[in-house]
């Protein structure tokens, strides 16, 4: 058994019926080779350490605290397209005095931004000179899942190209959504490697002087494992079965950088929650942030939050206005995401909590933004963002219960409705132009964050009875223990796709169901 694995985590998966017959014989179960197959389950290397969520971020674990933050690199849509080739390749970057391994697209960390406008074509060319397979999914687009679109179901061989396109609908609503790896198997370790970048839809809303004159930015939070080789994409068994977490906590692959702002403006930031598997409880040092969208696009309004939680897929885009001069901190509470079934702690809902892991009390700094000048009041926010289909609209056509669980270690250790993924096998049937409630129950002993590619959903009742997620998403965080119910609109698009866990090594493992709309 790896000894990087302490007693604590061994009890908590103990109670969760992972842990039957001992760790030491079924490590084997999880072998892979490097570049994203998942380790060979034998050392935790640089792998993570699972639920216990510390994190290492002290000058000597690399990186430079402090320096000029960096946005990731962009392309635009012109005249209704945007055509670009995405190249997934290991490479060495930058880190303190030195380099880290890490996967890429395109040579950096994260990839580069892809803006499009509703009703453009985003033609991605991948290119894989990886040593494993990968693929592209384009997380949140309401996109096609069929064909050449955000079909997950296609193989891109190591030397080999594919051809993406995207045709997205005139009406998708404006907001922050990203790309990632999706080959079963090989997610966590591609993603957590440093395969992810964002795409922004933008329309009208974002032409608003009230919007247009902020300083926006992306913030792609990530959690590497850092070290000089591919050894660092190694975990345990142990820790698969956790949900991996890296060294240290990124923004847009930089430690603690710095921004430099001045009083009487608004940052606008869209945030990506690119991790496997960590939680993110964000705040900054101020009374608040102003929520003004979640996975799906935006709300109706802002709504101040003191906190806001991301679970791994999630994103949200927030406004910080800056009065005072001083130094703006953003930091994360260290979230416990092994719920043992001891019930939630803060409520539901994007800034009152996912309902599910316990903060541990530590926090980690995040970015800093010195703010100069002197008094000077920013502008004031939007009242009205855009109008939201009210949810009682939405009637429905048919329920259906899903069930997450876990069964045991090896490639079925997690199941939806007791049966671990396969590719050949159709889960869950359901009619074009329908509205459906899913009741999803968290039978396990640890948090899981539910994603159901291309149809958003609502989130209608908790219960923990605590308020519902608001605005339209396409990722909900399950507490363990607890359920959750969503509206599904299956609108526009029939093929198949795929619902899962966003803990990836969670999915890797077999916590994943298809689904045929018709």
């Amino acid at each position: 058994m790896d000894a990087s694995v302490d007693r604590r985590s061994l009890l908590r998966l103990a109670a969760t019926g992972a842990v039957i017959a001992g760790a030491g014989g079924l490590a084997g179960c999880m072998s892979g080779g490097r570049d994203g197959n998942g380790g060979d389950g034998g050392g935790g290397g640089n792998g993570g350490n699972g639920g216990d969520s510390t994190v290492n971020t002290s000058p000597t674990a690399g990186g430079t605290p402090g320096s000029a933050f960096a946005m990731p690199s962009e392309a635009r849509s012109e005249g209704g397209r945007l055509q670009v080739e995405l190249v997934a390749a290991a490479a060495q970057l930058p880190w303190g005095n030195g380099t880290r391994y890490a996967l890429t697209y395109n040579g950096g960390v994260p990839g580069p931004t892809l803006r499009v406008r509703p009703g453009d074509t985003l033609a991605v060319t991948l290119r894989n000179d990886l040593d494993a397979p990968t693929n592209l999914h384009t997380h949140g687009l309401h996109v096609s899942p069929i064909g050449s679109s955000d079909n997950v179901f296609v193989m891109v061989e190591p030397g080999d190209s594919h051809a993406y396109e995207y045709v997205i609908p005139a009406d998708h609503p404006s907001g922050t959504f990203w790309y990632h790896p999706h080959h079963h198997g090989t997610v966590a370790a591609q993603l957590s490697g440093g395969l992810c970048g964002v795409i922004v839809v933008e329309d009208e809303l974002d032409d608003d002087p009230s919007l247009a004159t902020t300083s926006e930015r992306v913030f792609v939070l990530s959690d590497p494992a850092v070290g000089a080789d591919a050894s660092v994409l190694d975990v345990s068994a142990m820790q698969q079965m956790q949900g991996r977490e890296g060294d240290v906590v990124l923004v847009n692959g930089q430690l603690r950088p710095s921004i430099t702002a001045t009083t009487g403006t608004t940052e606008r930031w869209r945030i990506v929650n690119a991790s496997a598997s960590r939680y993110y409880r964000l705040s900054v040092s101020l009374d608040t942030m102003h929520l003004v969208a979640s996975d799906h696009g935006r709300l109706a309004k802002p709504q101040a939050v003191d906190a806001l939680d991301l679970a791994p897929g999630q994103r949200a885009e927030v406004l910080v206005r800056l009065d005072q001069p001083g130094d703006v901190v953003l930091r994360t509470a260290v979230v416990d995401r092994m719920g043992m079934g001891m019930g939630g702690g803060m409520g539901g809902g994007m800034g009152g909590g996912m309902g599910g892991g316990q903060s541990t009390g530590s926090t980690l700094d995040l970015l800093t933004l010195d703010v100069g000048g002197t008094f000077k009041a920013a502008p004031a926010l939007p009242v009205a963002l855009r109008t939201i289909e009210p949810i009682e609209t939405l009637t429905v056509d048919h329920t259906r219960e899903i069930t997450l669980g876990a069964m045991g270690m090896g490639n079925g250790a997690f199941t939806i409705d007791g049966k671990a993924f396969a590719e050949d096998r159709v889960d869950t049937t359901a009619a074009i132009d329908t509205v459906e409630d899913w009741t999803i129950t968290n039978a396990s002993m640890m948090d899981h964050p539910f994603h159901l590619h291309v149809w958003p959903f609502r989130v209608v009742e908790r219960s923990s009875s605590t308020r519902p997620d608001p605005g339209w998403r396409d990722t909900v965080n399950v507490p363990a223990g607890q359920s959750v119910t969503i509206r599904v609109a299956f609108r526009d698009f029939a093929g198949t796709a795929v619902y899962h866990c966003h803990i990836l090594d969670h999915e890797d493992l077999g916590m994943m169901g298809v689904i045929e709309v018709q």
